[in-house]
């Protein structure tokens, strides 16, 4: 079986590689699209265009229609394949975004832009107003901070925070409320399922793991949620929870109280194996905190046994090209004395 793969050559072969594969008459070779591998070894996942349109009719039927985006993120992966594709629906190319410092010249007359809260954070710095100006500025690719949403939204950008992954054709989740012919299910304690027509139909040379993921018509994610006030609420990876010491972890919970530290600029929390406790809780912090500083912190509002056992301080966290967090990497540094 061959594949487009709109990953690799100038913009302009990109774009043209993906407006041929949107033209064909007859449903094309499927688009392969490798995952970030920001935990483990890339998959790579098999889209079909019917689910990629699928997923970029949605989108724009949510936000109020078609309009001119700009990409700030790698082509590479999903998020920037359906910029591509939401784009040339439109009946334009999108605009490219060369060098961040100019951002205010590359965003004039567009619609729409998708960021990472990395981005965004900086952004905000430099270009508050500039992303006031679009309709909407969708935010994924990993947790969303609540206090920089807040700050963003105090400015006037109206964010769009996105669910999904490769697996979904990209965000099938706006606002914690599925796009329109996508179902969730939800079960207490089990990872959340996605079904419609947005679904990858496999990862390529993997029937094995293809068949784990894709149960009776259900995507199975590797992430945990819950249904409040009627929207999803993403709780977290399920290799996210660590056991340290037998009991049970969720460090995304840990991470968001430590970035409400007044010292904190940013952190990540993971565990890490550990001869005595199974897994060790370690906090990689951007800020000036002790550990014992971040115990007492987090002890204020969780159990004490919820504290991380270890804190590596850094200038910055590590990020892969399309702007998540570099987990491997921040395991490889907690290898030695945290």
């Amino acid at each position: 079986m061959s594949f487009l793969r709109p990953v690799h050559g100038t913009a302009p072969e990109v774009f043209g590689a993906v407006r041929a594969w949107l033209d064909a008459e007859a449903e094309p070779e499927p688009l392969m699209v490798e995952t970030s591998g920001s935990t483990g070894r890339p998959k790579r996942v098999v889209l079909s265009r019917r689910a990629v349109l699928a997923s970029a009719h949605a989108a724009h039927e949510r936000l109020g229609g078609s309009g001119t985006w700009l990409l700030t993120v790698p082509a590479s992966y999903v998020a920037g394949v359906q910029v591509v594709v939401r784009a040339l629906l439109h009946g334009a190319e999108p605009v490219v975004l060369e060098d961040h410092g100019s951002f205010a010249a590359a965003a004039t007359g567009c619609r729409y832009v998708s960021l990472v809260p990395t981005q965004l954070h900086r952004l905000l710095e430099t270009d508050a107003a500039v992303l006031a100006g679009f309709d909407a500025v969708l935010l994924g690719g990993g947790p969303v901070d609540p206090a920089l949403r807040a700050r963003a939204e105090e400015q006037g950008v109206r964010v769009v925070v996105t669910y999904g992954s490769s697996e979904t054709s990209g965000g099938c989740v706006y606002d914690g409320l599925p796009l329109d012919g996508v179902e969730l299910d939800v079960p207490e304690g089990q990872p959340i399922r996605i079904r419609g027509p947005v679904l990858f139909d496999g990862y390529d040379g993997d029937p094995e793991l293809t068949a784990r993921a894709l149960v009776d018509g259900w995507f199975v994610t590797s992430d945990l949620g819950r249904i409040v006030d009627g929207r999803l609420r993403v709780l977290g990876r399920v290799d996210d929870v660590v056991i340290t010491g037998g009991i049970n972890v969720p460090a995304p919970a840990v991470a968001k109280r430590l970035r409400a530290h007044p010292s904190v600029q940013t952190v990540e929390v993971l565990g890490v194996p550990d001869d005595e406790w199974g897994q060790r809780l370690v906090a990689f912090v951007v800020g000036d905190l002790t550990l014992d500083e971040a115990r007492d912190w987090v002890s204020a509002e969780h159990p004490r046994a919820w504290a991380p056992r270890g804190l590596v301080r850094l200038d910055a966290l590590p990020h892969l090209p399309n702007g998540k967090v570099d987990r491997l990497t921040l395991r490889r540094l907690a290898e030695g004395p945290a």
